[in-house]
């Protein structure tokens, strides 16, 4: 589970980094790289949320448990 979430962690990373390529490259050449961009960022804006929901699915099935400060302490 955590080799995926990695996985998962650097796609969205990549596609964010992908998506500032195209930002400076379009204003460099003057053309219109908004279309790649916005691609690149809604690649990303989906990845975070299959991410999101893969986490939640995984905790209620029971593959991952919370480790943080027992209630009551």
């Amino acid at each position: 589970m955590t080799y995926l979430v990695s996985i998962a962690f650097v796609a969205i990373l990549a596609s964010l980094a992908l998506a500032l390529f195209f930002m400076l490259r379009g204003s460099r050449n003057g053309e219109n790289a908004s279309p790649k961009m916005a691609r690149a960022l809604g690649l990303r804006v989906g990845l975070s949320i299959v991410l999101f929901v893969g986490i939640l699915v995984a905790w209620k099935m029971g593959y991952i448990h919370p480790s943080g400060i027992p209630p009551g302490h």
